[in-house]
């Protein structure tokens, strides 16, 4: 199978579930289209069809389907102007109605004929130009659905609003008592207010992709087969090429190292953030970090076929995966527009075949139209999400996706990574009262190395001058005390006999040697971060099993999870390989949180079914994440979880409200006891009931808290 790379479709008017139904059907009945997977967060559809077959009309396709479309880079969502646009919508419909509720009151207080006609005048004035501009954006949705023989929420709404204008305008011109401007205006108010809302949690597109685009180098310098050197783009490397890498440069595609000694940071494959030392020989992905040293490479592989390009493309494979899970608003949205379309046209076909009188049939179709408006619908989930949003930030945790709220509501399985997430991802010194402590910080202090740096902080005496200091790329530092050479680094370099050098160990060594012969051994370790054990143990109570999937080695991770009393871990795990195990747990039926932090871990927070990430994390593993927690402390996890859970059933309840209110007020608008007027303040009552229950998960989160200061708990240490 193809996929359409580079020439990966972007759709900016996927915004529901339903767009994304409709895009992913269009495609599919392409001939030789086998697969076609759309993706609410980058507004992009991965297409796969058949093999030696030229790539299938996808545009025209989806142009036919209502969605316009046009190429593009398939790694970065497009630029979103649409928030803005509905933040200046909002405002407009706000100042309007405030406005002409002014007018309004004036009206009901008892105003004179000719003083209301000139209210309701200057009501149409302000009104017309704000439903053309605030309305369009239920307009164009609406006129795009049915240009092309669907339907969807915006057409109800964008028809109630119409004729609602329509009547008003019409009584406003004969002289009638009744307009009800403030009712549209008001309603388009409480409508934008939903889209508003659900739009900022939608619109927080990850930019993982983009972030790890980011780590390809642009191009290197190659070395001719004359001896000359050039540059050139890494869209030109091809395998069996000679690129000379200096210090502090990414490698830009898998190669081979010819000759040269350095330091790697290779967490990007590992997720261990120690370096480890270049040799000739060594295979070095794309992405990798190159430290100390020039190093001379021979390229393995082109640029669309290296590491970093493979862990792009599970990136986007696996974001696309998750875009199909569909929320439960947009679920009670295919039901919804059917429903409504055909009581108003019932009860206006019922009162002009009963009564003869087209005007009081079209008035009560009106009332019924904006009675069961979807405002309370539309705020059913995004207000719940801004509550849970905040509550959360109170507890050091940020929300990413709304969507992510739901998803993580139904986890019954965490998966956690190791190095940086349950530890702190840096080494530190097992024993700080060794011996000579104070001369191998002296040597440390000129190094940035992990275990160098460790090694500085750990001693805080006077350190005696040590001269002509000097690092050997790979090895260690080398310096002169007197007449003595001082050399801190790997055993097998600083001590000449070699039943000095320690046999392998669980933990990684330094060695401290003054003119070969050894004064110390250092040893590190990973501490576990604060709160790991509580948060396990809390996780267990909330009914989740925990998982460690590591890219370290096996004795560590192993020890980790010893700590912990976790029994399902894994270790020497790449990229691919976290993810081939998450999927396995998806079709177990498993619900995973996956929690990382590494640039390894970006296709796994991807491929979960909700992720989360400290902020101390990598760029692009903060923005796979769903949620990043501020905080040291792992207790963010279960917390998270638990204020999840209680925002899916507060949702459930507002969706509950929603229907109740719509099967009381119905019969009363198709029994034409309510007015349009009647109808928006109905309707505003309903979305502000919402707003009540979507406030009660605060509400009784302060009233944890007060209960907590009143009768606190024995508090509980644990040695991390």
């Amino acid at each position: 199978m193809n996929r359409h790379g580079p020439g990966t479709p972007s759709v900016p008017g996927i915004h529901c579930g339903g767009c994304l139904r409709k895009v992913e059907q269009a495609l599919s009945q392409l001939e030789a289209v086998a697969e076609a997977r759309a993706n609410l967060t980058t507004r992009s559809v991965i297409v796969r069809w058949t093999d030696g077959v030229p790539p299938p009309a996808m545009i025209e396709a989806l142009a036919e389907a209502g969605h316009a479309a046009h190429l593009g880079d398939g790694n970065a969502p497009d630029a979103d102007k649409t928030q803005a646009d509905l933040v200046r919508a909002l405002a407009v419909a706000g100042f309007a109605a405030s406005n002409i509720m002014l007018f309004s009151v004036s009206v009901w207080a008892g105003a004179g004929e000719s003083l209301r006609t000139l209210f309701h005048a200057l009501s149409a004035l302000i009104a017309l130009p704000v439903l053309i501009y605030s309305g369009r954006v239920f307009y164009r949705s609406a006129w795009s659905a049915l240009r092309h023989g669907r339907t969807n929420m915006d057409v109800p709404v964008s028809i109630g609003l119409t004729l609602a204008f329509a009547m008003s305008l019409y009584d406003t011109i004969h002289g009638g008592p009744h307009a009800y401007f403030d009712a549209v205006t008001m309603l388009l108010f409480f409508l934008l207010v939903g889209r508003t809302l659900d739009h900022a949690m939608r619109s927080r597109a990850r930019q993982a992709v983009s972030d790890l685009a980011r780590l390809t180098a642009h191009g290197a310098m190659v070395e001719q087969k004359d001896g000359s050197q050039a540059y050139l783009p890494v869209d030109e490397l091809r395998p069996g090429m000679t690129i000379l890498l200096a210090a502090g440069e990414r490698v830009p595609v898998d190669a081979r190292i010819l000759c040269g000694a350095s330091d790697l940071d290779r967490s990007l494959v590992t997720g261990e953030s120690a370096p480890q030392p270049a040799t000739p020989g060594m295979i070095v992905e794309a992405g990798t970090l190159n430290l100390t040293a020039p190093l001379r490479l021979e390229t393995s592989a082109a640029a669309g076929e290296s590491f970093l390009a493979e862990m792009t493309r599970m990136m986007v494979a696996a974001e696309a995966g998750r875009s199909r899970y569909r929320r439960l608003a947009d679920r009670a949205a295919a039901l919804y527009a059917p429903l409504v379309h055909s009581a108003a046209l019932l009860a206006f076909l019922g009162w002009a075949l009963a009564s003869g009188d087209i005007h009081r049939a079209a008035v009560i179709a009106v009332a019924v139209l904006i009675i069961t408006c979807p405002c309370a619908l539309g705020l059913a989930v995004p207000i719940v999400q801004v509550v849970a949003a905040r509550r959360m930030f109170e507890q050091g945790i940020m929300m990413r996706d709304g969507a992510g709220l739901e998803r993580l509501a139904d986890v019954d399985t965490v998966v956690f990574d190791k190095t940086g997430t349950l530890t702190w991802g840096r080494p530190q010194l097992r024993q700080p009262s060794v011996p000579h402590l104070g001369l191998a910080a002296a040597l440390a202090a000129h190094s940035r190395h992990p275990h160098a740096r460790a090694l500085a902080e750990a001693w805080q005496g006077p350190a005696p001058a040590i001269i002509d200091v000097r690092e050997i790329a790979g090895r260690g530092i080398e310096g002169r005390l007197g007449p003595d050479i001082i050399r801190l680094g790997r055993p097998d370099w600083a001590l000449d006999r070699p039943e000095d050098i320690p046999a392998s160990a669980p933990f990684p060594c330094t060695s401290l040697s003054r003119n070969g012969a050894l004064l110390a051994h250092y040893h590190f370790d990973d501490c576990l971060r604060p709160g790991a054990r509580a948060a396990i143990r809390a996780l267990t109570d909330q009914g989740c099993a925990s998982v460690i999937l590591s890219g370290d080695h096996a004795a560590a991770v192993a020890r980790t999870a010893a700590q912990l009393d976790v029994t399902q871990f894994e270790a020497d795990l790449l990229p691919a390989g976290k993810v081939q195990r998450l999927e396995a747990l998806a079709a177990a039926g498993r619900r995973t949180l996956m929690v990382g932090d590494g640039l390894n871990d970006a296709p796994a927070l991807a491929a979960a079914h909700v992720s989360m990430a400290p902020s101390d994390a990598a760029d692009v593993g903060r923005q796979a994440a769903d949620f990043v927690f501020l905080r040291a402390p792992l207790g963010a996890v279960p917390c998270a979880l638990s204020i999840a859970r209680r925002a899916k059933t507060l949702i459930r309840q507002n969706f509950a409200l929603a229907v109740l209110y719509n099967a009381i007020a119905l019969p009363f608008a198709v029994a034409g006891l309510v007015t349009p007027l009647a109808a928006a303040l109905a309707m505003s009552a309903s979305s502000l009931a919402v707003v009540a229950n979507a406030l009660r998960l605060n509400a009784n989160a302060a009233r944890r808290d007060r209960m907590a200061r009143k009768h606190p708990q024995p508090a509980v240490r644990f040695a991390e």
